[in-house]
């Protein structure tokens, strides 16, 4: 198995079924944020799709997930 190679992931987003197509890197760090977090892995991407503007779930989970790990790194320098 290629876990390069995206995967979709299912998610309810107010109440209705949506995926969206994520490698495991993304997921597994999104996942690993919302726990983090104390949020559920649907209520964050409920967060993150009211804030997205005209891009899509995905690109927008990837962004969010990437803005934090650097967000995170420039704190430990």
């Amino acid at each position: 198995m290629d876990h390069r190679r995206p995967a979709k992931r299912s998610l309810t987003l107010r109440g209705h079924r949506t995926s969206v197509t994520l490698e495991d890197i993304f997921w597994h760090s999104f996942c690993r944020i919302a726990e983090q977090d104390g949020k559920t892995i649907n209520g964050l991407a409920a967060e993150i799709d009211a804030g997205r503007g005209d891009i899509g779930l995905a690109s927008a989970i990837r962004i969010y997930v990437l803005e934090r790990c650097l967000s995170q790194s420039q704190l430990l320098e």
